[in-house]
């Protein structure tokens, strides 16, 4: 099976391209995080290349388990400190937030006008970073919640994990307002050979990408 993964729900939204990068077979990341993501960088930009996303600069977010949004108009060396959602509505620059067991979140405007992405574990999904970033997407873009779509990735589950955020995700979206919400009801920590798992491989594991690209028109 391919790294590099779509959802028809985005795919069939005009003028956006969205990926999961998922385990990269090969890449030895029972590591520490920092040299786990040294090792998988690469790959995963070459991967974005492939995909034929390699001409815009990646926008991250340092991801402190936070419901801090930015909104980004142009690419950035380092993450965005403070912040775990990524919002925009500028053209050819791409969205990244980084999961191994927490939900990459897409919420996007049915035109493709406007996009973000979400980092959303436990606590972040407790703390509400779904409705924020909702509430800040339609400020940014002049929507209403009716105008996103929402999807949730690939995350970890029960039985693998006592508590169901997704479920929550879910709940929490639908009372912001959204209407169209999408669930790939994937759980992380049951596919090894597809996704790095946090839980599962105790810490010492890598990260998949979620990308998000407004593409120039």
């Amino acid at each position: 099976m391919s790294a590099i993964e779509s959802f028809p729900p985005l795919d069939a939204v005009p003028g956006i391209a969205a990926r999961f990068l998922g385990r990269i077979p090969g890449v030895d990341v029972a590591v520490e995080r920092q040299e786990a993501m040294a090792r998988l960088v690469p790959h995963q930009a070459s991967l974005l290349s492939e995909s034929g996303l390699g001409a815009y600069p990646l926008a991250t977010a340092e991801q402190i388990h936070c419901a801090g949004i930015a909104t980004i108009t142009a690419a950035s060396l380092a993450p965005i400190t403070g912040v775990d959602g990524l919002i925009t509505t500028s053209r050819g620059i791409t969205l990244g937030i980084s999961v191994a067991d927490c939900a990459p979140v897409w919420l996007v405007a049915r035109d493709g006008s406007a996009g973000g992405l979400l980092h959303s574990g436990k606590k972040g999904t407790d703390l509400g970073i779904v409705p924020a970033g909702v509430r800040a997407l339609c400020s940014l873009g002049n929507l209403s919640p009716q105008d996103l779509i929402l999807l949730i990735g690939p995350c970890i589950r029960p039985p693998c994990y006592e508590v169901d955020f997704a479920a929550e995700i879910r709940r929490q979206a639908h009372e912001a307002g959204v209407t169209t919400i999408h669930d790939e009801r994937i759980c992380t920590a049951c596919h090894p050979e597809r996704y790095y798992s946090y839980r599962r491989e105790l810490g010492l594991t890598g990260r998949m990408l979620a990308t998000l690209t407004l593409l120039p028109r």
